[in-house]
């Protein structure tokens, strides 16, 4: 499925360095205008404002539809790559049974490390609870 002309919002760690080189390359890319990027680690965004549990937005990424459905996990990655043309082919690949509880897998795996992975440095994290490891649930 392609949905070009959504628009969407990608929940994304800013902390995180792996998600943010990530997050940038999507930004760089055709069709990007159809993606709003929200850092869910800014002081300013508030989990419950946007619909979100608080807790889970920070152990899986989340990608809101416009119609306000939320996808997570594998499921937010193929909601991205359907918005850029350059990746609908990855999204189909992901759509694939057989391969589907593989992505799944590493994918849960990585959540499961990422907040014990380094923070980013030059982000100003006094202010966010989530630049430590004791500030993630």
């Amino acid at each position: 499925m392609t949905i070009q002309n959504e628009l969407i919002t990608i929940y994304f760690d800013g902390l995180c360095p792996l998600c943010s080189r990530e997050i940038n390359h999507y930004r760089k890319q055709q069709g990007s205008g159809n993606i709003k990027f929200t850092d869910i680690t800014e002081i300013s965004f508030d989990a419950k404002s946007e619909g979100l549990d608080p807790i889970q937005v920070h152990k899986v990424m989340h990608v809101k539809n416009s119609d306000g459905k939320l996808r997570t996990g594998v499921d937010a990655f193929v909601a991205i790559w359907e918005v850029l043309p350059n990746y609908n082919w990855l999204a189909k690949v992901a759509q694939n049974a057989f391969l589907r509880p593989f992505l799944n897998l590493g994918y849960n795996g990585f959540a499961v490390i990422r907040p014990y992975l380094p923070r980013k440095k030059n982000k100003d994290c006094e202010q966010s609870p989530y630049c430590t490891t004791e500030g993630k649930s």
